[in-house]
This record gives structure tokens, C-alpha cells and sequence, in this order.
């Protein structure tokens, strides 16, 4: 029974993954298009602190759409572990790249085609291998977890990093360096998804009858998570504003993902009963997608499709026999221009004799 109920489990939390990244990589085009048809109209852009974006209903609807991805992200983490969810987050970049090939021109090539194909097999390995996190079914069990010393410093050097990027570091490089608005995102991700964990089981015990709304850690939870995604939606705005689409997906997807499953790693304890074959599989999985990704993004402006593929292996061809055709061609260009020296030499010595002068001897 209780294998049946996870495999039912297992399905749920797949399903709600999946759909909540095609939410979530909508979004990102959706807000892309409200900031750019702002910066049309001359208003105070996000990047430079404007919030003039709350008065567009396409960036609405952008938020719209990544809330309903995020609702049922939260959902999917309540029945599934967070280092199954996390690495399908791997779509919403695919569906965020074709989406900008058709509603924002920029080209997906063959380079990007091959990019999607590899992260979603990474996507695959990393499901097939995910680490098993220890059980939590109770709040209680939950605070427990949170108060662990390890789990403690990591929380503790996440604010403190988020802190100085957000007061030190953001105001002077964040609108060069794309790696600043991101890396607060993504850090600042890993607790919210911690807070989501949380929740999801307050709110299997309030469809229990258990007393929920009297636990204390159900409000701290809460309010974490307002302070946590709020954050995140400021400084992705501010990073999506700047910076390519194209770039800021998949560098948010590769370090938001580390993070996780770091954080996940620490809270949870899963790595500790992994079998060797499944750290391989997770990792390589996970560089997998890495992989994918930077193919996906790094090409982006190489005009490379299948129907290149045969002039460049004409040219290749070309290339590798051009030492012997050049030679060839170098020798008898040397005949022709050896013949024709000496044709204007001879003409230039008949006429010297016929003057008379001396030189033609």
C-alpha cells in the first residue's frame, strides 16, 4: 500500500513539475515583452529602479502565469522531493528559448536545438538518480530539521551574501555584470524553497484536522517566503531588463539549481544513503544539462542550421585538399609566369639589336 501511495506520489509531483515549468517559461516571455513595449514608451526602465512595469498588463499576465507555475511548483514539492522537482525546472528554460525564437526573434539554431535535446536527457538521468530525502511528514519533524546547526550556517551565509550583493555589490556593477541580480535570485531561491517544503506539509496536516495555524513555524514560514519571492521577483525583473532573455534563463536555471540542491543536501541528509552509481548518475546528469544549456545560449548567434551542414563539409573537404591544389597551382602558375618572362625578355633583346645597342649583349 504505502509503495502504491508513493509511485501515486511520484506521478503527481512529475506532473505538476512539468506544468509548472511551461508556466514559468512562459512568463519569462510575457514580462520580456511588457518591459520592452515600456522602454518603447520612454518610462523609467526596472533596471534602473522604475516601476512603471505595475501599470503594463502584459508584464500582469507574465506574473500571472509564473504564479500559477509557482503554485504548482509548491504543490509538486509537497508530494515529490525537492532534488527530483528542481532539476525539471531544466524545461522552463526550453520552453522559454523556443518561445523567444517565435515571439521575441531570437533564433533557435542547431546548436540550440541540440541544447534542448541535452538537457532534457539530463533532465532525465537526474530523475532516474535523485537522492532520497529523508522523511517528513509533521511540522514538528520539520522545525527539527531547521535547527540544525549545518542547515543554520548555511541559511546564516545565504542572507549575509544576499545582504551585500543587494547593498554593496548591486549598485555599483549590476547593470554590467549579469551574474549580481542572478546570484541574489538564486540564493535567495534556495530558502524559498525550503519555506515551500514546509508549508506543503502544514498543509497536508490542516487537511489532517491538525492545529496548523497555531504552530508558530507555520507563520514564520509564510512570512519567510513573502520576503524570499518578493526579492526574487524584483532582481530577476531588474536582470530580465538588461540583459538577453536567452542569457538570464539559463545562468538563473544553473546556479538556482545548485543551490537547491545544496541546501536540500544540508537540510535533508539525502546524500548520506545514495548508492555510488546514483552520486554518478545525479552529477553527470546534472553536468548534462549544463552541457545542454550552454549549447543552447553560447551559439545563439551562429546562423547554423541542417541545410549549412553539407556546404560546410564541402568547405571542410576543400580546406583539407587545399595544400595540395595550392601547391599544384603555385607550380603552374610559376611555368606560366617563367614562360612569359622569358617571351618579354627575348622580344626586349631582338629590339636592343636592332638599335644597335649594347645593353642586349
Amino acid at each position: 500500500m504505502s509503495q502504491t501511495r508513493g509511485r501515486y506520489d511520484f506521478v503527481i509531483g512529475l506532473v505538476l513539475a512539468m506544468s509548472s515549468s511551461i508556466f514559468i517559461g512562459g512568463s519569462f516571455i510575457l514580462k520580456k515583452k511588457g518591459l520592452l513595449r515600456l522602454a518603447r514608451k520612454g518610462s523609467m526602465r526596472a533596471g534602473q529602479g522604475g516601476h512603471a512595469y505595475l501599470k503594463e498588463w502584459l508584464w500582469w499576465a507574465g506574473l500571472l502565469s509564473m504564479g500559477a507555475g509557482e503554485v504548482a511548483n509548491f504543490a509538486a514539492y509537497a508530494f515529490a522531493p525537492a532534488t527530483l522537482v528542481t532539476p525539471l525546472g531544466a524545461l522552463s528554460v526550453l520552453v522559454s528559448a523556443i518561445l523567444s525564437s517565435f515571439f521575441l526573434n531570437e533564433k533557435l539554431n542547431l546548436h540550440g536545438k541540440i541544447g534542448c535535446l541535452l538537457s532534457i536527457l539530463g533532465s532525465t538521468v537526474m530523475v532516474i538518480h535523485a537522492p532520497q530525502e529523508e522523511e517528513v511528514e509533521t511540522l514538528d519533524e520539520m522545525s527539527h530539521k531547521l535547527g540544525d546547526p549545518g542547515f543554520v550556517v548555511f541559511a546564516t551565509l545565504v542572507v549575509i551574501v544576499s545582504l551585500i550583493l543587494i547593498c554593496v555589490v548591486g549598485p555599483r556593477h549590476g547593470q554590467t555584470n549579469i551574474l549580481v541580480y542572478i546570484t541574489i535570485c538564486s540564493v535567495i531561491g534556495a530558502l524559498s524553497v525550503s519555506c515551500v517544503k514546509g508549508l506543503g506539509i502544514a498543509i497536508k496536516e490542516l487537511f489532517a484536522g491538525k492545529p496548523v495555524l497555531k504552530h508558530p513555524l507555520s507563520w514564520i514560514l509564510l512570512l519567510s517566503l513573502t520576503v524570499c519571492v518578493s526579492t526574487q521577483i524584483n532582481y530577476l525583473n531588474r536582470a530580465l531588463d538588461i540583459f538577453n532573455t536567452s542569457i538570464v534563463t539559463p545562468i538563473y536555471y544553473v546556479i538556482f539549481t545548485t543551490s537547491v540542491l545544496t541546501c536540500s543536501a544540508i537540510l535533508f541528509k539525502e546524500w548520506q544513503h545514495m548508492a555510488a552509481d546514483d552520486i554518478i548518475g545525479t552529477f553527470s546528469g546534472f553536468l548534462t544539462i549544463i552541457v545542454g544549456i550552454f549549447l543552447l545560449h553560447a551559439f545563439k548567434d551562429v546562423n547554423f542550421t541542417l541545410a549549412n551542414l553539407p556546404l560546410s563539409l564541402r568547405k571542410d573537404d576543400r580546406a583539407a585538399n587545399g595544400t595540395l591544389l595550392g601547391t599544384y597551382d603555385s607550380f603552374n602558375g610559376d611555368e606560366e609566369s617563367s614562360a612569359c618572362l622569358g617571351e618579354m625578355q627575348s622580344t626586349e633583346s631582338l629590339s636592343a639589336r636592332r638599335n644597335g645597342s649594347l645593353s642586349a649583349f
